[in-house]
């Protein structure tokens, strides 16, 4: 049973659906390098297509990185899978 104030990071959603659910999470993709998460017009086109996993593979940053920075900010991640070529 979940707890009541579990956040959980489901990466099969898209990043405009997390940024809404978890709009903490918009600080610690920046930090990460997803610099473009805090221009609003992008959040609201490409945000709704792309997923995390999609985004680190794209801008080439180390998956596991962003998963780590996640649970060291009181994330449970489900479906992290790193999408393949």
């Amino acid at each position: 049973m979940a707890l009541v104030d579990e956040k959980i990071l489901d990466m099969s959603k898209t990043v405009f659906e997390l940024a809404n659910e978890y709009p903490e999470i918009k600080d610690i993709l920046k930090n990460l390098g997803f610099e473009s998460i805090t221009n609003p017009v992008l959040l609201k086109t490409a945000g709704k297509v792309m997923t995390v996993p999609k985004a680190a593979k794209m801008k080439n940053i180390e998956f596991s990185a962003i998963l780590d920075r996640f649970r060291e900010n009181g994330f449970t991640v489900i479906n992290a899978q790193f999408p393949n070529e």
